[in-house]
């Protein structure tokens, strides 16, 4: 599958798809393995009141970035799905670090793979992607997107971390990934 046809569905499509593909940054990542859906109608969703400076890369063309601060302690890394305009984004929550695994250690301070990229602000911290990256293509230099290698299995959860929509199942996970943040993981029906 190429990326365009990743980002042909809607935001639902597009967070499942992502998963088992490869994210790198300046040639280190790894395996995307957790995601959650955020879509325009959606109470948790930073799109949900409109447009604002914060969350204008989330309207813009499928495959950019839409990188936030949350709580002021850590950035996430989002994708954006649905046409140009709609506002939806796909947040990367884990990766199985693949690639240039030494480099994330360094930059996260921590030897456990399990931990370097086993939640949004640690993926982040173990790629380096900041604030400058809001707006940049997911599939254009510095970051490289590649196909999976293999069919995964996907498991869904309610989503992680918000106050609004939570019993809403729009967290996606490779089934049975030790990779994964946290949280149980049921089969998708």
């Amino acid at each position: 599958m190429s990326s365009a046809a990743l980002f042909a569905g809607s935001v639902e499509d597009v967070a499942v798809g992502l998963l088992g593909w490869t994210l790198l940054k300046d040639g280190v990542g790894g395996v995307v393995v957790e995601t959650e859906a955020y879509g325009p109608d959606d109470p948790a969703s930073h799109a949900f009141t409109g447009r604002t400076p914060r969350n204008e890369a989330m309207f813009g063309p499928v495959g950019a970035l839409y990188v936030y601060r949350s709580y002021g302690l850590h950035w996430c890394v989002n994708v954006v799905a649905e046409p140009e305009g709609v506002g939806a984004a796909v947040l990367l929550r884990a990766l199985e670090p693949v690639v240039g695994i030494a480099e994330m250690q360094a930059r996260r301070g921590q030897n456990d793979e399990r931990a370097l990229c086993s939640g949004p602000g640690k993926l982040t911290q173990a790629l380096a992607i900041t604030g400058a990256d809001d707006g940049a293509a997911i599939d254009q230099q510095p970051f490289s997107l590649l196909p999976p290698t293999a069919p995964v299995e996907v498991a869904t959860t309610p989503r992680i971390g918000i106050t609004k929509a939570v019993e809403v199942h729009l967290r996606y996970v490779i089934k049975d990934s030790r990779w994964a943040s946290r949280g149980p993981q049921r089969a998708r029906p």
